[in-house]
């Protein structure tokens, strides 16, 4: 009656479907498919801003953004970002070049706070985000409507609790140093608003088994009791089977017994010779040789309709189930999208510090904006172009790692370091750019292959990576406005398909980058007016840059028209700059000459080039017909005169400079030791007053123990016998202290400080320097003061802060111990049961100095430790050996060493008062 009222019960609730079933939850039914329409209605709204966004002047502006970007290479540039990404997610959006750009002077500055956070979190306690997953998919399907799997489901489960322990590791990191957390806040405030959805983590862990992939029997009542049910009616129908196939086999039906299933029902195998063993039985199947039928018995009948009824009800109630979970999770898609977007912007914050870190970066200084005018002021010392940089970077790292397979890992990691700076410093060449706040326009010119293109897209790429918030492959604190807009006529946009020469796609380009620029814009123009006649070029690109003079932040512009350079002359806005070029190589330097006027040098580049001779000396006497008044060869001369003068200024700085940078480096190594004077003297204090508490809990403990057993035997003796035990026990005591009685070295030494006179060349011992060794390279002056060298540093102390080191001969004269163990032998003498030979080793007390604790060692370990300390044990002297009981494997090798070891005299084994303890006397 149970099992039929629980069927009954299951039929109608399957029937019905409803998601109400699961006891453990209380949600509306079909919540999926009302968000769904929700959702509908969302986006059938329309955005106010359509019409802006399909203005024809932002989709001009996007396109040229776009068209700059890739002008600039930018792509590239961020796909060597997305190797730095631990996400798919950020790894997609870094591959496709869709990284975001401060909309504003203040994101900018928020990106590169974030990027500053990240890399001091890297630096303190890396951050592994590499267990977020991309689960946008399952958010789709979810609000779709359609039934998440268990695996699916699970997926949301792990990437909830991985943010969450992101959370956790963040506020655990901050909290650990107060001063954290302004560096830490960039981050914190990512994740400081979100919903982590905890209930719905918890909820899925309860009802899913994540590691099995399994619905759990406690994710709701009904799913438990069917459970339960289905495992009783199996367990009855199995025995019911086995009883039946036993019957069969000892009635010769087969020749095993044989339980099966077919058809989704169980069964037993029978010999086609023996189906009248089964009279009412349902054959199921036959074997394919036709010799044995699958057949069920007349009573596995009703168990196995349970089962199947069973099965199918466990089915339904497992999708209920997990449409909960899926409403729940298209419930809370809102949430879960913005907890993965601020994930994103996290794992793009952690991929620019370590960007930065590869490329040794530094964070840009974004200027502010004046009311007045616009700052255009530019400071970028020794900047690096970021893709030849990092093309060098790999180029290194996989010659280095490459050049020897065999080596060790640190070596490798020493090789590949050294020479990555070996080779950062050679490529690609540093450049500086300085360009003063009032100058809107910059005219670059000089030779060819020189390097004009390439320094202005290094300031392009600069601009933008600093919108982005990625720091600079510079030096010291690169400084640069924000630009609103970077439009690059960079190029040959000749184009047969729209009827474009090289000229006109340039022209083309120019006019829309003027209608699209402001105050704050950044444009770069490369070979402005060329393509056609010189004349008319020179008077075309002079009126556009003096158009730009006034409507742009700041215009950059390569030319080999030298009229363009004359710009300046008449209009201070106006800043000329120049690629150096080395006659004497006949080569490019790539530097940037900020103020010169370069020349194209297009001969001295045609002679290296290997022109004819007769051809290069025509066309110098051409140039000079041309140009009799500018008197070429005197002004060439003069200006590499200037230039070698430069150069040896410029070698004189950085020599300057490498000074400069030693003396600092010492100069921190001293104060750096200064500081750490006092911390070692308390952590030293601390540290000896420890062991000397130690010294006394164990003589404490020795003492006590002498005055029991003297307590203990003074029960039992006679009167002869008092005075001999009041013997042997101050005897003992005198041992005990002697054996502790510290050196006197240091207190005689002190009275002989006065007297000392340190000599050139003598090892002293340093007060002030924690009473290390030091080398006296000055004898004490007028001052009494000594110039002593620790190591690379030299201090100057005075005479009374430094001590010699302690003479063993004075050591042996003023220590007290010999006559107090002279003493101590007298007392043993007299004492009864003492001999000469036991007298002359000392006192047999056990103390922290004579003991040798081999206890929990393996055999070989023991007999390793026990040979070195044999070898090396003072003369005469007794040595107490710890080895404990155990299986006395370890006793054993112990007592084979001492006895046939040449410094051991006798050894005594372990007695009642010594258990687990061999002492041995060594000659």
């Amino acid at each position: 009656m149970h099992t039929e009222a629980i069927s009954n019960s299951i039929a109608s609730q399957c029937s019905q479907m409803q998601l109400c079933n699961c006891n453990h939850f209380l949600y509306p039914q079909n919540s999926p498919i009302i968000y769904r329409h929700h959702r509908k209605l969302i986006r059938n709204r329309k955005p106010t801003v359509l019409s802006v966004a399909n203005s024809p002047k932002l989709r001009l502006s996007e396109s040229l953004q776009q068209e700059t970007l890739l002008s600039l290479e930018w792509p590239t540039l961020c796909h060597q970002l997305s190797s730095f990404t631990q996400t798919s997610m950020g790894h997609a959006v870094v591959q496709k070049a869709q990284i975001p750009f401060g909309k504003s002077l203040e994101e900018s500055q928020k990106l590169l706070n974030q990027t500053s956070a990240a890399l001091a979190m890297m630096q303190s306690q890396p951050l592994d985000l590499s267990t977020i997953e991309d689960i946008t998919g399952i958010l789709n399907s979810a609000v779709s409507g359609q039934l998440l799997s268990p695996s699916e489901i699970c997926a949301v489960r792990r990437t909830l609790r991985a943010v969450n322990n992101v959370w956790k590791k963040l506020t655990e990191a901050a909290e650990l140093d107060g001063d954290s957390l302004q560096r830490y806040s960039p981050l914190l405030e990512l994740l400081k608003n979100c919903n982590f959805l905890t209930e719905l983590e918890e909820k899925i862990g309860f009802c899913i088994d994540c590691k099995l992939l399994i619905i759990l029997d406690r994710a709701s009542e009904d799913l438990e009791l069917i459970r339960a049910e289905r495992k009783r009616n199996m367990e009855n129908l199995d025995s019911l089977l086995k009883k039946v196939a036993a019957q069969i086999f000892q009635a010769g039906g087969i020749d095993k017994p044989l339980i099966t299933k077919r058809r989704s029902r169980m069964c037993v195998g029978i010999k086609a010779s023996h189906k009248y063993l089964l009279p009412d039985g349902i054959a199921l199947n036959v074997s394919s040789s036709g010799a044995t039928y699958f057949m069920e018995p007349k009573e596995a009948v009703e168990f196995n309709n349970m089962e199947v009824r069973l099965s199918n009800s466990e089915i339904a109630e497992e999708t209920a189930i997990l449409s909960l979970l899926t409403a729940e999770i298209a419930k809370s898609e809102r949430e879960i999208k913005y907890l993965m977007d601020r994930v994103l912007e996290i794992d793009l914050a952690f991929a620019r510090a370590g960007f930065a870190q590869w490329m040794d970066g530094v964070c840009p200084i974004l200027s502010s904006q004046s009311h007045v005018s616009f700052d255009s002021s530019i400071n970028i010392e020794g900047i690096k172009h970021p893709l030849l940089l990092g093309s060098s970077l790999r180029s290194l790292s996989a010659a280095s790692s490459n050049s020897n397979p065999l080596k060790s890992d640190v070596e490798s990691s020493e090789m590949t370091v050294g020479s990555l700076s070996e080779g950062i410093s050679d490529f690609p060449v540093p450049i500086d750019i300085k360009v003063e706040c009032e100058t809107r326009v910059v005219v670059i010119t000089g030779p060819n292959t020189g390097g004009k293109t390439a320094s202005m897209k290094t300031l392009g790429l600069a601009s933008l990576m600093s919108k982005a918030g990625l720091y600079l492959p510079a030096k010291n604190h690169p400084r640069l406005p924000w630009f609103d807009l970077i439009l690059a006529d960079i190029g040959d946009h000749q184009s047969l398909e729209q009827n474009l020469s090289t000229f006109s796609g340039h022209i083309s380009r120019i006019v829309d980058i003027l209608e699209l620029v402001s105050r704050e814009s950044l444009v770069l123009i490369d070979e402005i007016g060329s393509g056609t006649d010189p004349s008319e070029g020179v008077a075309l690109a002079t009126s556009i840059l003096q158009y730009l003079r006034d409507r742009v932040g700041l215009a950059v512009v390569t030319t080999h028209y030298a009229d363009l350079s004359c710009l300046k002359d008449k209009d201070t806005r106006f800043e000329n700059a120049a690629t150096e070029f080395s006659l004497e190589t006949l080569r490019p330097t790539y530097r940037i000459l900020w103020g010169s006027t370069g020349d194209s040098n297009a001969l001295n580049i045609a002679k290296s080039m290997g022109f004819d001779r007769k051809i290069i000396q025509r066309a110098q006497k051409l140039v000079e017909r041309l140009r009799p008044e500018r008197q070429q060869h005197r002004k060439s001369e003069f200006y590499q005169s200037l230039m070698e003068e430069r150069r040896k200024l410029e070698s004189q700085a950085r020599t300057a400079a490498s000074l400069h940078a030693e003396i600092m480096d010492l100069y921190q190594e001293i104060e750096d030791e200064a500081k750490d004077l006092d911390r070692r003297a308390a952590h030293l204090k601390a540290k000896e007053t420890q062991q000397v508490q130690q010294e006394l809990n164990f003589v404490k403990v020795q003492i006590d123990t002498v005055v029991q057993d003297f307590q203990n035997r003074l029960r039992d003796a006679s009167a002869d016998e008092i005075n001999s035990l009041i013997k042997e026990s101050e005897s003992a005591i005198a041992a005990i202290v002697e054996a502790h009685r510290p050196d006197d070295d240091f207190s005689v030494s002190e009275t002989n400080t006065s007297s000392f006179t340190p000599q050139f060349g003598e090892q002293v011992h340093v007060k002030s320097l924690g009473d290390k060794l030091a080398t006296v390279v000055e004898v004490p002056g007028d001052d009494d003061s000594v110039l002593v060298q620790y190591g690379k540093m030299r201090v100057r102390v005075k005479k009374n802060n430094i001590r010699p080191i302690p003479n063993s001969k004075r050591k042996n004269a003023a220590n007290p111990a010999p006559r107090l163990r002279k003493q101590q032998e007298d007392r043993q003498s007299g004492s009864a049961g003492s001999s000469n030979e036991e007298a002359s080793y000392g006192p047999r007390v056990q103390t922290s100095k004579n003991t040798l604790d081999l206890w929990g060692m393996r055999v070989e370990e023991a007999s390793h430790q026990l040979d070195i300390a044999l070898a090396c044990w003072e003369s005469r002297s007794v040595l107490f050996v710890i080895h404990g009981m155990g299986t006395g494997v370890v006793k054993e090798r112990v007592l084979e060493i001492l006895r046939n070891h040449p410094r051991v005299a006798k050894y005594e084994q372990e007695s009642p008062m010594n258990y687990g303890c061999t002492v041995a006397y060594i000659k």
